[in-house]
């Protein structure tokens, strides 16, 4: 009997030894539990912090880039306007003047996007006629000419780097290539709707009426219209050149 009690008070004084462990276990898991929220709440608020730090920075940047973009755009801007003027060239009434209008194409020529890739590609063109409207008419047609001339030279610029990086075969490359100048055509046809930046006039020696035209025209969406213009042209030469036109334009 004694022997049993002994056992027993062995049990008891094993199961609470166990219990105080298991307690002292608990509350130091607990303690640890709470260490690691302290740790990232601390954590939490040192990255807002940071992160408030770089928004501020970003934002210094970017009041003066805006302020020193602001003062070269309207430099150049006021600079191209009196070599224009000297010229003969000037706006139709109720236009805006001159200056303005080239303030605005130069802001939008300093403008990038993320891959800090030109914004807008521009087309240019001028031409004469007997009167305002055919002379415009003429130039309108020409700068959309001139657009798509520029975008085909973008893509050509985007296929030989990714062929310099070895990421596109010569073969495929040489196949876009022609792919895009036999194109040319139909992107200038399916631009659709440009922005109209910059419309003077002057009258010449024979007495008609010359027009300059500046069109501007986003980036990305002139690649869609690329890529969607080469692509009846592209299905003739296998699907693998589509998905390798995809990657470069990054679509």
């Amino acid at each position: 009997m004694k022997k049993l009690y002994i056992l027993a008070l062995a049990g008891m004084i094993a199961c609470s030894a166990g219990m105080s462990t298991a307690i002292a276990q608990d509350k130091a898991a607990k303690k640890q539990e709470q260490e690691l929220v302290k740790k990232e709440k601390k954590d939490k608020k040192a990255a807002a912090k940071e992160q408030k730090e770089r928004q501020k920075e970003r934002e210094d940047i970017r009041k003066m880039a805006q302020k020193e973009l602001g003062a070269r755009v309207s430099k150049d801007a006021a600079k191209e306007a009196k070599r224009l003027a000297k010229e003969g060239w000037e706006v139709r009434p109720g236009s805006l003047p001159l200056e303005k209008q080239l303030d605005r194409a130069y802001t939008m020529q300093y403008q990038y996007d993320e891959e800090n890739y030109p914004k807008y590609i521009f087309g240019e063109a001028t031409s004469v006629g007997q009167n305002y409207d055919a002379a415009k008419m003429s130039a309108s047609s020409l700068a959309l000419n001139d657009l798509a001339r520029q975008i085909s030279v973008e893509l050509t610029a985007l296929i030989e780097e990714t062929t310099v990086n070895k990421q596109l075969d010569p073969e495929e490359a040489l196949s876009l290539t022609e792919t895009v100048e036999t194109s040319k055509q139909l992107i200038s046809q399916t631009l659709g709707r440009t922005i109209p930046v910059v419309e003077c006039f002057r009258i010449n020696s024979k007495k008609n009426t010359e027009v300059m035209v500046r069109v501007a025209y986003d980036g990305e969406k002139a690649k869609k219209v690329a890529r969607e213009a080469m692509r009846k042209e592209l299905e003739k030469k296998g699907e693998r050149l589509q998905e390798q036109l995809d990657k470069i334009l990054g679509l």
